[in-house]
């Protein structure tokens, strides 16, 4: 078993572990040709900066406007998508619908967002369709934001609902029997029996996804970053790599990285305790 989570263990290790020793770069003058040792200190510098950055506030305020849509909108679509695929009788009718909505998930964000442009787009089908040849929905900077949840859920709500399907298998068939007979109809058999079983994994998944609250998906958001302008579409993600990698300035980049990641850690933490607190298992 060992042998098994090897792998595993490797790659966090490895990518994610052994990473978070260059967070030093946040507390120094960092120039790849000097390196860790031969960068100069300087302290808190980074991060003062950091804070006086209207880049930074701009990106900020994207990044959590777009996470509180993700949260609000996309992460309970699976289980919204489940409780329907779940109502459905007939088990071939199930596996061609789990295998539509499966797909997207499998598809890179390169050829979503291409799809996305060809139908909402300048010169896209919806603008021939309503006779306007200028319509561009994706240019928009006033539906950017939706345009990027509405992507988000059509192309993984159907990849996530594997999670909630596989409990909704797991509950004891005699309970919706037991209250079929007390006369509960299906939206009463849904509330008080499939949707409390749900619970438990639901609060663990929202509880892992505020670790992420300040990821949006940096390769989507950058795809589509020219047609609105960095105003709209600047998040923490991007920001940290055209300051870092793009313009040299490493030192602040990975001050907004370690920021937050330190966020991040405390709201799932935060977010952890307080689900014990209300009677749930939590996440650790």
């Amino acid at each position: 078993m060992y042998a098994l989570i090897l792998p595993g263990l490797l790659y966090f290790v490895v990518f994610r572990y052994v990473p978070l020793l260059g967070n030093i770069a946040a507390f120094q003058q960092y120039s790849p040709y000097l390196g860790f040792g031969g960068s100069p200190w300087s302290g808190l510098s980074n991060f003062t900066a950091m804070l006086h950055d209207p880049e930074v506030l701009t990106a900020t305020r994207n990044t959590v406007v777009i996470s509180f849509l993700q949260i609000a909108f996309a992460f309970p679509a699976p289980v919204a998508l489940a409780l329907l695929l779940n109502s459905v009788m007939s088990g071939r009718v199930k596996r061609f619908v789990q295998s539509v909505v499966y797909l997207p998930h499998f598809i890179s964000w390169v050829i979503v967002v291409a799809v996305w442009q060809q139908v909402l787009g300048g010169d896209g089908l919806l603008s021939h369709v309503i006779g306007d040849p200028g319509f561009n929905l994706m240019g928009d900077p006033s539906w950017f934001k939706a345009l990027i949840t509405l992507q988000v859920i059509w192309k993984d709500t159907g990849w996530n609902t594997i999670i909630f399907l596989a409990v909704i298998t797991r509950i004891d068939a005699s309970l919706y029997e037991s209250a079929a007979m007390d006369g509960a109809g299906p939206w009463r058999r849904t509330w008080h029996v499939t949707l409390p079983a749900m619970r438990g994994i639901f609060v663990l998944l929202l509880i892992l996804r505020l670790g992420s609250v300040l990821t949006v998906g940096f390769e989507q958001i950058l795809l589509q970053q020219n047609a609105v302008g960095s105003d709209t579409a600047e998040v923490l993600d991007t920001f940290t790599y055209f300051r870092g990698v793009v313009a040299g300035d490493w030192g602040i980049a990975t001050a907004a990285g370690l920021i937050k990641g330190v966020i991040g850690t405390l709201l799932v933490v935060g977010a952890n305790k307080l689900s014990k607190r209300m009677g749930s298992e939590g996440a650790f």
